[in-house]
């Protein structure tokens, strides 16, 4: 199937922050260009919304990122991180994400999932089926569920061109005193 992207498009783009994160730092430690992500996942169509579902801290040393992914035209949604009993801890936005996008999804012609997470291969599924919807996908393709990949109608695979999509890319720890 050949995928069609036209500027008339109505877009959505739902960030699984957690994955993206994770993947970037055991692939490459580096972290993710979540404006270039979007950039590239819009490919010149419109807009609707692009959420990043993220996890709030204890420190809330995370303040600073979220307020560079507001400046880039990603609306931020926060939960806090549990901790329980045992020590053992769960940041978990997966049921959220997929809220949001079926609650959207009458108002989109294009679902973009940025995750590799296989989790949201029903909701591709049922975006497509139930919705009429175009479901695209971007992530780092050697952290992502082969079938995830298989479902999309497009997958655009940030290990391609991982310097476009990641800052510090390369650089030596310590190379950069701003570097955190």
């Amino acid at each position: 199937m050949t995928v069609i992207k036209h500027k008339n498009q109505r877009v959505g783009i739902f960030i699984d922050t957690q994955n993206l994160y994770h993947s970037a730092k055991n692939l490459y430690k580096a972290r993710v260009n979540f404006g270039q992500v979007v950039k590239d996942a819009l490919a010149g169509r419109q807009l609707i919304r692009a959420v990043a579902y993220v996890i709030t801290t204890e420190s809330g040393e995370e303040k600073s990122f979220f307020e560079a992914l507001g400046k880039v035209g990603i609306e931020t949604k926060t939960k806090n991180l549990q901790i329980f009993s045992g020590g053992a801890k769960k940041a978990d936005w997966d049921v959220g994400l997929a809220v949001d996008a079926i609650q959207l999804a009458p108002k989109l012609d294009t679902v973009v999932i940025v995750s590799g997470d296989g989790d949201f291969i029903p909701l591709l599924e049922y975006l497509r089926i139930n919705e009429g919807c175009q479901v695209e996908v971007v992530a780092f393709g050697k952290s992502s569920s082969s079938k995830l990949i298989e479902t999309a109608d497009d997958f655009i695979d940030l290990d391609d061109n991982p310097r476009k999509y990641l800052m510090n890319f390369g650089r030596e720890p310590g190379k950069n005193s701003s570097e955190q």
